[in-house]
């Protein structure tokens, strides 16, 4: 037995909103696998597991090279992104999803594995 992949859920009161997001801004390739639900392919990704008082927590971020680069082409795209916040690891930033939730996105300081 081996892991062959991961399976990432946003959570949206506008599903259909968020969707256009990764398919037509982020361009994440995709399959529709019926009425319109979309499953979208993800870059790269590694995960790390960080100390907590609580367990079932769990975040997603999105990484990019260019931070403020993403938050101007965001701004262009008239979609809203939260103050750069410089923390240590990496620059961070908050885009809010058309749906109204968050999605934290940031450019990574810290080491990475290979792909």
């Amino acid at each position: 037995m081996h892991i062959t992949g991961a399976h990432a859920i946003i959570y949206s009161t506008d599903a259909e909103a968020d969707r256009a997001l990764l398919r037509d801004v982020f361009k994440f390739k995709h399959v529709d696998v019926g009425g319109g639900w979309l499953i979208f392919a993800l870059p790269p990704a590694e995960v790390a597991v960080h100390p907590s008082e609580e367990n079932d927590v769990h975040e997603l971020y999105l990484m990019t090279d260019d931070v403020e680069g993403f938050v101007t082409e965001m701004k262009q795209r008239r979609l809203t992104c939260g103050p750069v916040e410089d923390q240590g690891w990496g620059l961070l930033t908050q885009l809010i999803l058309p749906g109204g939730g968050k999605l934290g996105v940031y450019q990574p300081r810290h080491a990475r594995p290979p792909a």
